[in-house]
């Protein structure tokens, strides 16, 4: 018998509180009763996304955010800069290639961030450029993003910064309005602590302007629709009533820890992990732009990373993630974000030691942990 520790960047485990309001009796969604809930949900993200402007609410994962800000932003044939720095930064070119947006691609190297220098540059060399797609952490490669000088750049011109926060909200610093973030964008199943079906999206007043010009095809990702239901309280659609049920005791819990003890506990967990690997002899992936919402290390010569990611889960039901795309076998990441805590790294890391010694690595059993709980007695 094994229990389950899940580490992967999404979906991350679930509180009680929220796994026993997911077994609540069903409400109808067109209710006062539900209502309530909306309006407690509506106030709860706009603590964690730190903005005055409404968050709508998508049943779908991140992506449908994602294409949301898309089709609301531009229209066809309209000019849109992207930032490709691992499988997310990707998805936002595909996005608007799909519509028929002219893309500039900022290609950076996988495990580097990108210099909001270069950003500017670009948005000075074509004026006609209308959005700025971005992502705060890019969970492929486990890099963050300076998105605050990334916002000091934007706000200056006509184009808009429309930022994917779908792993990092919740779990690093992210200040919507202070940074000037116009959109931002987010999923459940990550800082968020809840199962995925939901996606998040707010909206700055530079971006409605926006959105009254643009004439991409849309009908279910429509933020006009979504912002008149939310006027009365209410939702376009059938939203996931469950769903935002559980969301609310989420937020609850989010709200009482705050934001700065989330964040503390976050670079604490990043900062023992990494200290973990170092200690192994691991390299990490990305050392100058580390995440503290996921760390990737890449996989020791002679050791098949594909199969150590899989012994750890099939034998000791210990859940990493593997690479993506071009990384796969080469990395591994472990995810230390929303309801994951101290111990449960503790056991990441013993079960990641056991596994590098059966697989042939060598080093000095124990020596990650080691590191790990010193950090962690460091910062009691």
């Amino acid at each position: 018998m094994h229990k389950n520790y899940l580490l992967t960047p999404g979906p991350t485990p679930l509180p009680p509180e929220v796994l026993s309001s997911l077994a609540e009796p069903i409400i109808h969604h067109r209710t006062p009763q539900f209502q309530a809930i909306l309006k407690e949900v509506g106030e709860g993200l706009k603590y964690v996304f730190q903005t005055k402007n409404d968050v709508f609410i998508f049943a779908s994962s991140g992506t449908g955010a994602m294409e949301a800000a898309v089709v609301n932003l531009l229209s066809p044939g309209d000019t849109a800069l992207t930032v490709e720095g691992g499988k997310f930064g990707e998805r936002w070119s595909e996005i608007c290639q799909a519509y028929g947006i002219n893309t500039e691609i900022i290609k950076v190297e996988w495990g580097k961030a990108v210099k909001a220098s270069e950003i500017e540059r670009y948005l000075k060399n074509n004026p006609k450029i209308k959005a700025v797609f971005t992502t705060l952490c890019e969970t492929s490669t486990g890099v963050t993003n300076d998105i605050e000088a990334i916002g000091k750049v934007v706000k200056n011109t006509s184009a808009v910064l429309v930022v994917d926060a779908i792993s990092g909200l919740g779990a690093i610093p992210l200040f919507t309005d202070a940074w000037s973030v116009d959109v931002c964008v987010s999923g459940s199943q990550k800082g968020l602590m809840l199962p995925p079906g939901l996606a998040f999206i707010s909206v700055s007043e530079k971006a409605w302007q926006k959105i009254k010009e643009a004439k991409s095809p849309k009908y279910y990702f429509d933020l006009n629709k979504a912002k008149k239901a939310w006027e009365k309280t209410d939702t376009p659609f059938t939203p996931a009533i469950s769903l935002i049920i559980a969301l609310r005791e989420s937020l609850k819990m989010m709200q009482k820890d705050g934001l700065e003890n989330i964040f503390m506990r976050h670079k604490q967990m990043a900062e023992a992990t990494r200290q973990a690997m170092r200690a192994l002899g691991l390299e990490l992936f990305a050392p100058e732009a580390a995440s503290d919402v996921v760390t990737a290390v890449k996989v020791p010569p002679g050791i098949d990373g594909e199969k150590l990611v899989k012994i750890m889960r099939d034998t000791y039901n210990v859940t990493i993630a593997g690479g993506q795309s071009e990384l796969k076998g080469k990395i591994f990441r472990i995810a230390h974000m929303g309801y994951i805590e101290e111990f449960d790294i503790m056991v990441c890391i013993a079960c990641l030691e056991k596994v590098l010694a059966k697989l042939g690595y060598k080093f000095n059993l124990g020596s990650g942990l080691k590191a790990a709980e010193e950090v962690f007695l460091k910062e009691d």
